[in-house]
């Protein structure tokens, strides 16, 4: 099966070259070759960078995971097919890499790999933990608490039992 793709593969891009050698002549269906592992290698630097920030935006929860994914699998496919020689390979490997064309495939992705393996979970920090309800009055208060008091009715005024800090796992000292 393997053998038979490659020689698929190999027939492809030898008719697609010769095709464009026959339309627009040899020398030019080469520099056509080269111009678009060019142009795919500059594009590639820009749109490998856009990915990576792409990724440190779904950590933030900016952005999904889902999303983060899809396109960094897009990039990665275009990366791939433009370092495999040919005509046909380049300008798919273009169409990967092109930001429209990303934009355009990146919801079909997402779709299938959430189908496929279920939603990513989302490793974001919460964006906000300063809210305390209280449960006998219902009343939300928003904000940190910085001292906590208590009073158990015998003392002649309240007592501290300690600082609370918001990253302190124990705050009763």
């Amino acid at each position: 099966m393997t053998a038979l793709l490659f020689v698929l593969y190999l027939v492809v891009e030898i008719a697609a070259f010769v095709g464009l050698a026959q339309l627009i002549g040899a020398g030019w269906a080469l520099l056509a070759l080269i111009t678009v592992s060019g142009v795919g290698l500059l594009l590639l630097g820009a749109q490998g960078r856009r990915v990576f920030d792409r990724f440190r935006r779904a950590a933030r929860g900016e952005v999904t995971a889902e999303s983060a994914v899809a396109d960094g699998l897009l990039v990665a496919t275009g990366s791939v097919l433009l370092f495999v020689p040919g005509l046909v390979t380049g300008v798919i490997g273009l169409l990967a890499l092109f930001p429209p064309t990303r934009a355009l495939l990146r919801p079909v992705l997402e779709k299938l790999g959430t189908r496929r393996f279920g939603p990513l979970p989302s490793f974001a920090p919460s964006p906000y933990r300063g809210m305390v309800v209280d449960a006998d009055s219902g009343d939300v208060v928003d904000g940190v608490v910085v001292g906590q008091w208590y009073d158990d009715g015998h003392a002649t005024g309240p007592r501290a039992l300690g600082t609370a800090r918001a990253d302190d796992a124990t705050p009763w000292r």
